[in-house]
């Protein structure tokens, strides 16, 4: 086995391993997934915590349809709304509730303590979460910043 499939499967592994602490976390606390806590966080950094789901669905790497179906759920609950798009009927927005935003600050800060307990010193310091966060950006990482 080659060492760039060998890398390539320990990626895939561990990140396999990181939305599972992340999902356990998030839905024993929040009752969400990570992929729900992603799209409400990409949603509230969106002008107006608002987005066409179509741009929703690029930014997140995801198709129409499973944005659609990530949110129905959100919207079930409350987190998330539909809005129609005021020039174009055809054109839906979905955007954060205020409820949406309140229970997303909760959720954001149980995402820290989970990402803090996985990059712990002594094992990772500050300059080896940076390289790493360099590295994943070259393979397409990019972050929800």
């Amino acid at each position: 086995m080659s060492e760039a499939l060998d890398v390539s499967l320990r990626l895939v592994r561990a990140q396999l391993a990181l939305a599972k602490r992340f999902d356990n976390s998030l839905s024993g606390l929040h009752g969400v997934s990570l992929a729900d806590f992603t799209m409400l966080l990409r949603l509230s950094q969106a002008p107006g915590g608002r987005m066409r789901r179509v741009d929703l669905a690029e930014t997140l790497g995801l198709t129409a349809s499973g944005v659609t179906r990530g949110l129905a759920p959100l919207e079930r609950i409350g987190l998330v709304t539909r809005e129609a798009d005021a020039r174009d009927g055809r054109v839906a927005h979905a955007a954060l509730t205020d409820t949406g935003r309140e229970r997303l600050a909760d959720m954001l800060g149980t995402a820290e303590r989970v990402a803090a307990d996985l990059f712990a010193e002594p094992a990772w310091r500050n300059e080896d979460i940076g390289r790493l966060s360099a590295l994943l950006s070259q393979l397409g990482g990019a972050g929800l910043r």
